[in-house]
């Protein structure tokens, strides 16, 4: 029996969108009109950010390829047949294919059938891997193949009225995280404990603001002591005590895109040294919240920080750069790096654009107030500076519990 490379399948309605059609249309407008100016017929993506993005969908890749094929007349999404119609149920584009597992390679046939033929072809470099690269050039040997990966991020990097709206909701979420979790605090709870406990409150919560939403990739990190030295270190079962840094860390995730709660807590009480690296952090945190605004250079806020720290003589404690833009991203998908805080991005501030403030700190064991303090909070910059959308307090002020 000769089992299909493709097929269609129609399977139940439409889930409700994310965002309305007029915001998919604007985007795909933006990307067109790129399109146009460089004289590119058609963009292929296969990253998670991408097709969520232009498409409304989040696939989950388990070993297999995904796509959405983008021209001037329609877009077409890729998926696989293991998905069944959860993927068109959630797509917003003109057409699927679906391709099977029964002869291998048909990701490709399913790529050629939505997309024929192209010239001038847009891919993701940094998406793709050598041996997809390899494919997609036998699969058009006429086409010149384009990296388009940068310009797609800046696009990505202003965001809609109603990407704002999302976010916001998402830091509201995020603070009923933190509060959850510290409602869950107390001496010798285990880490994962409290994560738990925060995570499912979000999980609730976006359910209650988005009845028609998927729920997946909602997470909290707790970490506590010594696991507290890096940013995105795993829970584990280690137990609370009081006296020692806590690094707080809620992610609500609403159909892709990421917002963040971090706060430095301690339990009972805070020790001198810990108190001083503790609230220097904080004074730098609040600095940086001062600098955000339309005009400010990325590379410019993270050189006043850094003086900042060298003032104390801690800048050589300093783990990574002081923020970063949101939208669709993860800790395993996306990152718009166009928009960081770093010395070597020299971005301005637009209006539109959505950035967090997270000075860290680590010092190592056996110096005194040993561990990693981070604050976090989520700025949208507007025409007359920047919007703090985080509402959880931050500071040895509010988060010494118990005391």
């Amino acid at each position: 029996m000769q089992m299909p490379q493709t097929l269609e399948l129609h399977n139940g309605d439409k889930a409700p969108a994310t965002f309305s059609p007029k915001e998919y249309a604007r985007r795909l407008g933006a990307l067109r009109a790129y399109m146009a100016q460089r004289d590119i017929d058609a963009a292929l993506f296969t990253s998670y950010h991408n097709i969520n993005y232009y498409a409304g969908f989040l696939y989950c890749s388990f070993g297999r390829q995904y796509a959405l094929v983008v021209t001037q007349e329609h877009s077409v999404l890729i998926s696989a047949n293991i998905d069944g119609g959860q993927p068109g149920r959630r797509a917003t584009c003109d057409a699927q294919v679906i391709y099977t597992d029964w002869q291998r390679g048909n990701f490709f046939v399913a790529v050629k059938q939505a997309l024929p033929r192209a010239s001038r072809l847009g891919l993701e470099f940094d998406h793709l891997t050598l041996p997809n690269h390899r494919a997609f050039a036998e699969l058009y040997p006429q086409a010149q193949l384009l990296d388009i990966a940068a310009p797609c991020m800046n696009l990505r990097m202003l965001k809609s009225a109603e990407e704002q709206a999302l976010i916001r909701q998402g830091a509201r979420i995020a603070d009923i995280g933190g509060a959850a979790a510290i409602e869950a605090l107390h001496d010798q709870v285990p880490e994962y404990e409290v994560a738990g406990h925060a995570t499912q409150a979000m999980v609730r919560a976006i359910a209650e603001a988005f009845p028609g939403a998927e729920l997946m990739d909602t997470w909290t990190w707790f970490q506590s002591g010594l696991n507290t030295d890096g940013a995105h270190n795993p829970l584990t079962s280690r137990r609370v005590s009081p006296g020692e840094v806590l690094s707080l860390n809620c992610f609500p995730m609403i159909a892709g895109y990421y917002t963040a709660l971090e706060r430095t807590l301690f339990l009972g009480h805070c020790p001198d040294a810990c108190l001083r690296l503790w609230e220097i952090n904080v004074q730098v945190h609040e600095a940086g919240l001062q600098l955000v605004k339309p005009g400010a250079r990325c590379s410019d806020i993270a050189r006043q920080l850094n003086a900042l720290y060298l003032e104390h003589d801690l800048l050589q404690y300093r783990t990574f750069g002081y923020g970063h833009s949101f939208g669709i991203l993860n800790h395993y998908y996306g990152r718009e790096t166009g928009l960081e805080f770093r010395e070597d991005v020299e971005t301005i501030l637009e209006p539109g654009m959505v950035v967090s403030i997270e000075p860290m700190i680590r010092l190592p064991e056996g110096l005194p107030g040993a561990g990693g303090y981070r604050e976090h909070d989520i700025l949208i910059v507007d025409e007359h500076g920047a919007c703090n959308i985080t509402g959880l307090p931050y500071g040895p002020r509010y988060n010494i519990i118990g005391s």
